[in-house]
């Protein structure tokens, strides 16, 4: 039998690791998952009172848009800190109106 070269060795290696994994995946239930997990993205505060706010279809208190965040995003924000985030905003008439003390909703854009 002829010697076997470094690089056959390190392929039969490879391919052997690769189907240790999949059976290991297969056993897990993971066998559809990518081999490197993609970091999922989290959406930003300003996101998730978008989100909120097109769902209410009109402009909401600070404290109900703090209550949806916690309970349909699971999402915990800072009063003071949403507060003013959305502040800057509304000053710089972008994506947000204020309607009401403490109350805001989006500035309507055409085709939106």
């Amino acid at each position: 039998m002829p010697p076997v070269e470094r690089d056959d060795l390190l392929n039969i290696m490879e391919k052997l690791a690769e189907a240790q994994l999949q059976a290991v995946r297969k056993l897990r239930g993971e066998e559809g998952r990518p081999q490197e997990a993609k970091p999922r993205k989290v959406k930003s505060n300003i996101s998730v009172v978008i989100d909120i706010l097109k769902t209410a279809g009109g402009p909401l208190h600070i404290n109900e848009i703090i209550a949806q965040a916690a309970s349909a995003h699971g999402r915990t924000i800072s009063r003071e800190s949403l507060v003013s985030a959305l502040t800057k905003r509304v000053l710089d008439k972008r994506v947000f109106c204020r309607t009401a003390p403490n109350t805001f909703g989006l500035i309507e854009r055409d085709g939106e």
